[in-house]
């Protein structure tokens, strides 16, 4: 059986860090994910995902992410029940993410607003070329339908 989320988007607000009764955090926050369509009369949808990281990946989220955040989100799909302070018997379903990709530069136009010495400062990375490689689109290869293995 497969489990598995990948998202793009933007956080709708500040990351939320907390720590369970052993010490371990986790830190929630919203993606927004726009729909790949839009009705005629109206504007771009998006969905609003609630998402969970927990460990070294919750501090690092907390840390470096913020309202309007361009990320990468991939994880999992959790549902859990719980009970409201009125006793009534609820469902939440969240994406506990295995992994949390910052998908823009520092000081770029989304919002995000990191430290000086973050290690995701992509102007400081020794191993980044100053003048990066275009992309080179690959030739088509056409392949005849008496050779797929389906």
């Amino acid at each position: 059986m497969i489990n598995r989320v990948v998202l793009v988007g933007r956080l709708t607000r500040d990351p939320e860090l907390r720590r369970t009764s052993n010490d371990i955090p986790v830190v929630s926050f919203t993606v927004a994910v726009n729909r790949p369509y839009a009705k005629a009369d109206s504007d771009q949808q998006a969905d609003f995902i609630n998402c969970s990281a927990w460990r070294r990946q919750a501090e690092t989220v907390n840390q470096y992410l913020s309202k309007g955040s361009l990320v990468g989100v991939e994880g999992r799909i959790q549902t859990r029940n719980y009970e409201d302070a009125n006793g009534n018997k609820r469902t939440a379903t969240d994406v506990v993410a295995d992994s949390v990709q910052f998908l823009e530069p520092k000081g770029s136009s989304g919002g995000a607003s990191r430290p000086q010495n973050s290690p995701y400062d992509y102007q400081s990375n020794a191993n980044a070329s100053a003048d990066p490689k275009p992309y080179k689109e690959e030739p088509i290869i056409d392949i005849p339908d008496d050779d797929l293995p389906f």
